[in-house]
């Protein structure tokens, strides 16, 4: 028996890596001889560096950098088995996780520290630069990002702007003299399956603002200060970003690469699936694993369950999912290939307590499975 485990984390609980762990330690309790292929996931939020960096036999490279509020953190980015491609994950700077749930306010986060690691990958010599951009507790548009690699953006005095979505509508003009020599000769790729548009009722600061802090009166406040954001970057690069589908992903950062950093967007699980070569692993299998916190209706539109289950489809072998909550409304889920999908906890426990049992929950919840599914193969 072969079994291919490709999990998402489970955020602000478990990561990938631990998850897949986890299914691991249940599936050698009930088949001691399978052979497991154990594959963390990761659509560009998260976990990203951990899973490339596991996937290719990378290194992790310890980096200084600033959060979401520019305080100083350590931080790090990846280096892939290549040793030319570093990877970058800007939820390890400028994530949601690094703030409590009183500090998230995207009025004033930054993307600062992001932009810190990308000079401090270009400083490494690294010209081929992968990064991940989910997670976020910004909605500055990349700005901050763009200052710490020596874009000015200034005021109708000439002054640097502050930090924060909340500063936008005072950016004036870009000044371009102090750039980082290295930017323009550095290839960056950016994995996200998040499709959004800047601005609108499906962009950045509506669709993604709440979650990040955001009250009813800073989204229109937001709103705002992005529309005359993209209005100066169109002015200054001639290309309206606030159109093009990923622009809007981690509150504009998206945008933001694109105009500062001639970066271009794709698919995050696609982009990893190939350096992990996940298709051709789960074409051998007899059965594979996925998961991550979260399994609702949304799911289907371009998670790591969506495409681990499109493969399973595509090559007949069954895909089971784990979750820590699983809402109503799957049948797109299950049309894409999901054999199954299993909640890990159960309605006896308080949220607390699941995340503190998450990795025991999914050893427990693998075994029963297997031991399910040999009862019925003996019928």
């Amino acid at each position: 028996m072969r079994i291919v485990i490709a999990p998402d984390s489970f955020k602000e609980c478990l990561t990938a890596t631990r998850v897949a762990e986890s299914i691991s330690e249940g599936i050698r309790l009930v088949f001691p001889n399978a052979e497991i292929i154990r594959i963390p996931f990761a659509d560009g939020g998260e976990g990203t560096v951990e899973a490339l960096v596991t996937a290719t036999s990378g290194r992790i490279v310890p980096t200084p950098s600033v959060d979401a509020l520019n305080r100083p953190i350590q931080s790090f980015y990846g280096v892939l088995g290549d040793g030319k491609t570093a990877v970058i994950e800007m939820a390890a700077t400028s994530g949601l996780e690094k703030l409590s749930p009183l500090e998230r306010n995207p009025l004033i986060t930054s993307t600062f520290g992001t932009g810190l690691l990308i000079e401090a990958a270009m400083e490494a010599g690294f010209r081929k630069i992968i990064l991940g951009i989910g997670g976020s507790a910004t909605n500055d548009g990349g700005a901050g990002m763009a200052q710490a690699l020596g874009f000015g953006l200034l005021n109708q005095k000439g002054k640097s702007i502050g930090a924060g979505g909340g500063s936008l509508t005072e950016v004036h003009s870009i000044h371009k003299t102090h750039v980082h020599p290295f930017l323009r000769e550095t290839s960056i790729t950016v994995a996200c399956d998040v499709r959004n548009t800047l601005l609108g009722n499906s962009g950045a600061t509506r669709v993604f603002g709440p979650q990040k802090g955001a009250t009813p009166e800073m989204i229109e406040t937001l709103e705002i200060n992005m529309t005359h954001f993209a209005g100066i970057l169109f002015q200054e690069f001639g290309i309206n970003f606030a159109e093009i589908p990923g622009s809007g992903a981690a509150g504009g950062l998206g945008a933001g690469l694109m105009a500062f950093c001639n970066a271009k967007i794709v698919s995050g699980f696609e982009l990893i699936s190939q350096l992990t070569h996940l298709e051709e692993q789960i074409n051998q299998a007899t059965l594979v694993f996925t998961g991550e916190g979260k399994i609702d209706s949304q799911t289907a539109f371009g998670k790591t369950v969506s495409g681990v289950a499109k493969l399973g489809r595509k090559y007949a072998v069954p895909v089971i999912a784990l979750a820590g909550i699983v809402e109503d409304d799957l049948e797109e889920l299950y049309n894409q290939g999901i054999t199954s999908v299993y909640t890990i906890g159960d309605q006896t426990m308080s949220p607390d307590e699941s995340i503190v049992r998450a990795s025991e929950l999914l050893t427990d919840t693998t075994t029963r499975i297997l031991r399910n599914l040999q009862i019925q193969d003996r019928k």
